[in-house]
């Protein structure tokens, strides 16, 4: 691929949008930056002859067919995918009702493939792309009051490694990438919504997990614009890999992960490997 590439980036009106966006332009590359309010988009990121800002919500599949026409149109072609526009519904699955758990299934997961769907016959065309989705370490490990996001990462995981062997033999490469705690607005009201049931049962530890989460907002360790470099990088790698963990925290989250699925399938190997047929 080019050195130079056409970079389409959603939730780019805030967050870690911008600053992807930002860094992308700043290297030479063309961008579409994406969002449901241009506007927004257009004021956060700023000027730019090589960028684009195109409507999208990733939720509506007619606006991601509509953004990827806009986007070859201008710029010929689409290199490096980054889905990265998502929200978060916190809460205990009980406090959580079934319109919580579709709405955020349907952003975080449904919104990345209905993006991914209108853009891989473009890049199936070009023999050539790159696809970068954000998981989580919420991806890797289930977090008590966060049942709804962790399953709709760990849903974009089984997802996205096995769309990675269908679309290799066009010369499509895919990325998954699970940030430990990085000062975006995820967790600010912006993007962070609680239960909308909530059960008495949990009242006492829910009051402490909402004081928990929203004090961590604007106090997370990462920074996100050396995590927009890095993703620069990576996109630039001849052989990108299939996965990125991003934040010393989200390293030692992984680690311990690794180290559990190992203990837990020696726990009973002898009973695990004495099932099949005599």
């Amino acid at each position: 691929m080019k050195n130079k590439k056409v970079w389409f980036i959603t939730g780019a009106g805030r967050g870690m949008g911008i600053d992807i966006a930002q860094a992308a332009l700043a290297v030479g590359n063309s961008v579409v930056a994406t969002g449901r309010d241009v506007n927004e988009v257009e004021k956060a990121v700023g000027k730019s002859d090589n960028l684009l800002v195109v409507k999208l919500d990733i939720t509506r599949p007619a606006d991601a067919e509509a953004a990827a026409l806009a986007a070859v149109e201008r710029f010929g072609s689409i290199d490096v995918l980054v889905n990265n526009a998502g929200n978060f519904y916190a809460g205990y699955f009980e406090d959580l009702s079934a319109e919580d758990m579709e709405k955020q299934i349907t952003t975080n997961l449904f919104g990345p493939m209905n993006v991914t769907r209108a853009i891989l016959p473009v890049m199936r065309k070009q023999r050539a792309g790159h696809i970068i989705t954000f998981s989580s370490t919420a991806g890797l490990v289930g977090i008590e009051f966060a049942s709804a996001y962790a399953a709709s990462k760990f849903a974009i995981e089984g997802w996205i490694q096995s769309l990675q062997p269908e679309v290799a033999p066009f010369g499509i490469n895919t990325t998954i990438v699970n940030p430990g705690f990085f000062r975006t607005d995820l967790l600010s009201k912006n993007s962070m919504t609680f239960g909308s049931k909530p059960i008495d049962d949990y009242k006492e530890r829910r009051q402490q997990m909402q004081t928990g989460w929203s004090g961590m907002a604007g106090k997370q360790t990462g920074d996100p614009k050396k995590l927009a470099q890095a993703l620069i990088k990576i996109a630039n790698e001849e052989k990108p890999p299939r996965r990125f963990i991003a934040g010393s925290d989200a390293v030692a989250t992984a680690k311990q992960v690794a180290s559990e699925l190992l203990a837990q399938s020696e726990a009973y190997l002898e009973l695990s490997s004495s099932l099949a047929h005599d």
